[in-house]
């Protein structure tokens, strides 16, 4: 069975953001990379666009919600965003991850499998 799911978010939303708020959705390795990019917001935004269309996903297949914290989304060494679920239960699907993000939107659409 597949399911998908689709997120858009204005970048704004992760401007000047607390430390603390940003360690409530997104993992060390998120940080690290997100935070060490020029444009960090727009890394940062469509990470966040991407743990929503997962959780809009998964709620599809009738599966319970996954925390943020639950679901990484991280690069391939070819550059590729994917996405490294954290939680054992969540690991039985495939997923299959696009980012884009364009002046002040972001946008990530997931498939499950």
């Amino acid at each position: 069975m597949k399911s998908v799911g689709v997120d858009i978010e204005d970048i704004s939303r992760f401007e000047n953001k607390s430390n603390a708020f940003l360690e409530k959705i997104f993992t060390k390795n998120e940080l690290e990379y997100c935070l060490s990019q020029k444009k960090y917001q727009e890394n940062l935004c469509a990470r966040f666009c991407a743990k929503e269309a997962v959780i809009k996903a998964l709620s599809t297949l009738n599966e319970k919600k996954p925390a943020f914290l639950d679901i990484e989304i991280i690069k391939k060494t070819n550059g590729a965003p994917y996405v490294n679920m954290l939680a054992s239960e969540f690991k039985k699907y495939n997923y299959y991850l696009s980012l884009s993000h364009e002046k002040d939107k972001a946008i990530a659409f997931v498939v499950v499998e």
